[in-house]
């Protein structure tokens, strides 16, 4: 590669090498990277291009945010004409004049800085958050649990009622799926990791019996919105089913006058119209600041989605108030990005990246790579706004719960963009991980909120040692804690500063493991890479390993061997223990099955008993008692 090329490259974050799973150097080819940097702004279509674009790097200026930790100071340099003058607008009002140095005693917070003719945000987070406490727990795919009361999908009232039971059981925390909101038109989205918007909430997750509306209501309205719950429970999770009885039920209950709405509520008006997918509306609809953008949105269908939100939130709360006494609570899950087309993608196209989607590079489980179909932050002009977008995204998810886990955390430092749609043709481009961790801990710290990183696959190590070092957690899970020879960890050798649990909803549940279902379920989908003979006897030598960790042999009982596993989940010294209801339980069938869309029932697989149930079994007490006493 031109050596012109990869030190614009460089200058922009691009990576023009990365190390593969297999810890060996893979060249990107040329183009790839010529094409990732035009989505960046960057023009480098031949030397003359290059060479003007590297004359455009000022690495020597002011950044267009700088995010420092509290105590650290910074020189501002000269070419910013800061030597003189410069001053900064604290979040507060006040105003501290700087010379050319940034302070060390400045607050916490988001603060102005004006340094000459610019002005830019400051921002100064803590140095770390306070250190987790040790407790245990459960993680929920909140979806999939039913109730009497719910209407085919679990829901808001379902959650409280288990936070309640936890809680009273020991529990310290809950960590849920995401409930981030989809787009309001058929086919409504399963998948809980393809969000139309981050900042908002799904309505599918109201309990619409729930609402002053319908409390207040007459007998007439409350025996029509009666009649409009689902009369049986289907073998699959029906969204659209779910969907429809809940939206025209709400209908009926809708207030004569609602609030206005945000960008998300214009948002539903329009895709109601128009479909999901904003890319496909009329041109003039496609950009929110466009006139005609409020002249053609439905101002009542625009209040209807805006009081759903108000709905959700009273409902979120009325759930984090359960969790109040625990040792953390509920814990939300941020996922990597949000649906292309959707409420998001259209608010913030200004800092989102176009013509690019994230995933991964090709490995040994992944030969083809992976595509998300995920449109990621554009860095410099996430900078430019000063973070404003990812810091209200976090106070968004921070403000119904106690804590946040943050689905591919390696992504607030460099994500692989794929610039074609075929995944193996992507490159990795680096973002400010000081920044972005900073706000992060601010928000947090702010929240009075812990943060859990997923960590897992192939991640640089400076992403682990970041998240200890500011006392967030990072993941570790049974099947992939091993040591450099690749045998099981054992449990007095697991990292305390980390999240411990039997599996993800990516992977085999506890027993789908112990009987082989991932090999059984993937080979009659036709999604198995190797052989299934091999698989199978790969499986069967997992299976003995484990049971030898955990001092057991082929004649121990499932059950029992779930409640070993739990055991040592709890003997390690991990700060948060979470334990899953489908391992719990013996469920067999995973939430998600990568590399799966329509040939598994990813996201729509309906819990096997309903909460009561679940709450009164033998086998929940048991690792109940397990967790709670070790």
């Amino acid at each position: 590669m031109d050596d012109q090329l990869v030190k614009l490259a460089e200058a922009h974050g691009v990576a023009t090498w990365y190390e593969g799973s297999e810890r060996r150097r893979i060249e990107v080819d040329a183009d790839v990277v010529v094409e990732v940097l035009a989505k960046l702004g960057v023009d480098a279509s031949g030397p003359d291009a290059i060479s003007e674009a590297l004359a455009q790097v000022t690495a020597d200026d002011l950044p267009p945010t700088i995010v420092l930790r509290e105590g650290e100071t910074r020189r501002l340099p000269a070419p910013a004409n800061a030597g003189k003058g410069a001053v900064v607008r604290t979040e507060a009002g006040d105003t501290v004049e700087i010379g050319d140095r940034i302070p060390g005693d400045l607050p916490l917070g988001w603060h102005t800085l004006t340094s000459g003719n610019r002005e830019i945000t400051l921002v100064i987070a803590p140095k770390s958050l306070p250190e987790p406490p040790r407790t245990w727990g459960w993680m929920l795919q909140l979806y999939a649990m039913h109730a009497k009361g719910s209407w085919g999908v679990g829901d808001l009232r379902d959650l409280g009622d288990f936070v309640t039971w936890s809680r009273e059981n020991g529990a310290g925390v809950v960590l849920l799926n995401p409930m981030h909101a989809v787009a309001p038109v058929h086919p409504i989205q399963p998948s809980p990791y393809s969000p139309s918007s981050r900042r908002h909430t799904n309505p599918i997750y109201l309990r619409v019996t729930d609402t002053t509306e319908y409390q207040q209501a007459d007998d007439a309205t409350k025996a029509a919105v009666d009649a409009l719950r689902p009369d049986r429970e289907p073998e699959l999770i029906d969204y659209d089913q779910v969907w429809d009885a809940k939206i025209k039920a709400l209908e009926l209950l809708k207030p004569a006058q609602t609030g206005v709405g945000d960008d998300f509520a214009v948002y539903c008006a329009l895709a109601e119209v128009h479909g999901a997918d904003y890319r496909e509306w009329p041109e003039e609809l496609r950009h929110p600041d466009s006139p005609a953008v409020q002249a053609q949105a439905d101002p009542e269908r625009v209040g209807f989605h805006a009081w759903l939100q108000e709905l959700c939130d009273q409902q979120l709360e009325t759930a984090r108030q359960a969790a109040e006494g625990m040792a953390i609570g509920i814990v939300h899950d941020l996922p990597v990005g949000v649906d292309p087309g959707g409420a998001d993608a259209w608010a913030l196209q200004d800092v989102l990246a176009t013509g690019v989607t994230v995933g991964a590079p090709p490995d040994a489980f992944n030969q083809q790579g992976q595509n998300w179909s995920l449109p990621p932050w554009h860095p410099r002009k996430l900078a430019e706004a000063g973070y404003q977008p990812y810091r209200d995204l976090l106070r968004a998810v921070f403000r119904h719960s106690q804590g946040l886990r943050i689905d591919h955390i390696a992504g607030l430092w460099r994500l692989w963009w794929i610039p074609g749609g075929d995944a193996r043709r992507g490159t990795y481009v680096r973002y400010d991980a000081d920044a972005m961790t900073g706000i992060l801990a601010l928000e947090a710290h702010r929240a009075g909120a812990a943060v859990i990183g997923e960590d897992l696959g192939t991640v640089e190590p400076v992403v682990t040692e970041t998240l200890h070092a500011n006392n967030m957690l990072s993941s570790a899970v049974l099947w992939f804690e091993r040591d450099e020879d690749g045998n099981l960890l054992p449990q007095q050798d697991w990292p305390q500063e980390a999240t411990a649990s039997i599996s993800t909803h990516d992977l085999p549940t506890a027993a789908g493991f112990l009987r082989s279902e991932h090999v059984r379920v993937r080979a009659e989908l036709g999604v198995l890479a190797g052989d299934v003979d091999a698989e199978y006897a790969g499986a069967a030598r997992e299976r003995r390993e484990l049971l030898g960790v955990l001092g057991l042999d082929e004649s121990a009982a499932e059950e029992d061997v779930i409640v070993a596993m739990h055991a040592l989940l709890a003997a390690t010294p991990c700060r948060l223990v979470l334990a899953s209801p489908y391992d719990v339980i013996g469920e067999t069938r995973q939430p998600n099955l990568p590399g799966t869309i329509n040939e598994y029932p990813n996201w729509r697989i309906p819990f096997p008993v309903d909460l009561a149930a679940f709450m009164a079994d033998p086998r929940v007490s048991r690792a109940v008692s397990t967790m709670r006493d070790r």
